[in-house]
């Protein structure tokens, strides 16, 4: 095989191969008994006629066309190991020569993984947050049992903090008065002084009766969850339908037995705080791992392929619609309330979906050069693993695919690797 590679840009290539006799001398005996198979010639049982009679009532363009494709893919496998090429989509080949079994010279156009320049990720340091409870985030959590477990009594009066109140309310844009999805809602019951709803909405409420009607304008905070309401000012329309007033129990020993498996108050407060503790090192360990990865990412050289960044722009919209459909949402409703179309969308995200498949580079550059791999039986403990969590049999039967195996042992890879990296920076 006589190879030449072309370097077009980055994460582009082109490999001119021109084939050798060596490399063809035995392909096109394989494809005549392969397609011989499918042959019935008079005399002769399916696949046993002498391989130049075979030859002789074989089509010869398909023939033809089955020799190039076998001696194409042998090549350009043999090309990726000699180069040591990481392809990530479909090559383009095009065959500029050929002469029937004896020359074959084609040209393929792939993208692929170039070259990539890890800092000394060892020496990258990141500070680690503590992760703590403290006595409000425990009382907070008794306090939203004891509302759960409120007696509510509904009353003719104003309504005050820590009432409950239930309400229709619509929200529009405070400018072009559209309306705004997801900023309305009927028969919703609140807690007055709870802060969970929108902040400055809460106040609005108070002193309303029954029946009472209110119109006024939130904006909304810069972090709001939904980027399109970020700043934004909404026009609030309130219809208070009732006032509850909450008779909520004694927070006592005999309040931890009602709520759960608990013998006294302490023993329910040890017990929440074991379970935010758990939750908050959880959130913590993830923001502190995704922080290490992306603080050497920054520091790490390589062009990233544009159609890994399309795959991971895909993925992040397919999750995104998802979480719409459980809003009640569409798509177009979605655009339509960000003021942008499609293709705007998707290069809003595409810096983030960069990052996220750099970094997915760098984790897989590092895990190859510290000989970090997945055995046979560390990939079938977490299935079977897998297995006791889902007992469901179609569930447990996805689990047995070789897609998913190849899922769980990347999921798996990248756990150990972070496991490393966490361990350089401690």
């Amino acid at each position: 095989m006589n190879l030449k590679q072309e370097k077009l840009t980055d994460s582009r290539i082109k490999l001119t191969i021109t084939a050798d006799p060596a490399d063809t001398s035995d392909v096109k005996k394989e494809v005549i008994k392969k397609l011989g198979r499918e042959l019935k010639i008079q005399g002769f049982r399916a696949g046993k006629a002498p391989e130049n009679i075979i030859e002789k009532n074989l089509d010869q363009n398909r023939l033809q066309t089955e020799f190039i494709d076998a001696v194409v893919n042998k090549l350009y496998g043999q090309a990726l190991k000699q180069e040591n090429i990481r392809p990530v989509d479909r090559p383009n080949v095009n065959v500029t020569r050929f002469v029937p079994f004896t020359t074959l010279e084609f040209v393929i156009e792939v993208d692929h993984i170039g070259d990539i320049t890890l800092p000394d990720y060892k020496a990258v340091l990141v500070d680690k947050p503590a992760s703590s409870v403290s006595a409000k985030n425990i009382d907070e959590v008794v306090d939203q049992l004891a509302v759960r477990g409120a007696i509510k009594k509904k009353v003719p009066r104003g309504a005050k903090d820590t009432d409950e109140v239930v309400l229709d309310f619509s929200g529009v844009d405070a400018k072009s008065g559209e309306p705004i999805n997801g900023a309305d809602g009927k028969d919703f019951p609140l807690v007055l002084g709870s802060n969970t709803f929108i902040p400055g909405f809460e106040p609005e409420l108070l002193g309303l009766k029954e029946g009472s009607k209110k119109t006024f304008d939130i904006i909304f905070p810069g972090n709001y969850q939904v980027a399109s309401l970020q700043n934004k000012k909404v026009t609030f329309s309130v219809t208070l339908k009732q006032v509850n007033e909450l008779a909520k129990p004694k927070i006592d020993d005999a309040f931890a037995k009602k709520v759960g498996p608990f013998k006294s108050l302490v023993e329910l407060k040890e017990d929440i705080k074991k379970q935010l503790k758990a939750e908050k090192d959880r959130e913590t360990k993830a923001k502190y791992e995704n922080d290490l990865v992306l603080a050497i990412a920054e520091k790490t050289k390589v062009s990233v392929p544009k159609v890994l960044v399309d795959e991971q722009l895909d993925l992040m919209e397919r999750d995104e619609k998802q979480n719409l459909i459980y809003r009640g949402t569409t798509w177009e409703e979605h655009l339509k309330a960000e003021g942008i179309n499609n293709e705007q969308h998707r290069e809003r995200n595409r810096a983030q979906a960069e990052n996220l498949v750099k970094m997915g580079l760098v984790l897989s550059e590092i895990a190859e050069k510290e000989n970090i791999t997945v055995t046979p039986e560390e990939l079938d403990v977490r299935i079977q693993m897998l297995k006791g969590q889902y007992p469901d049999q179609k569930m447990q039967a996805e689990l047995d695919k070789l897609e998913n195996n190849r899922n769980i042992t990347n999921q798996i890879l990248t756990e150990k690797t972070l496991a490393k990296l966490v361990e350089y920076n401690s």
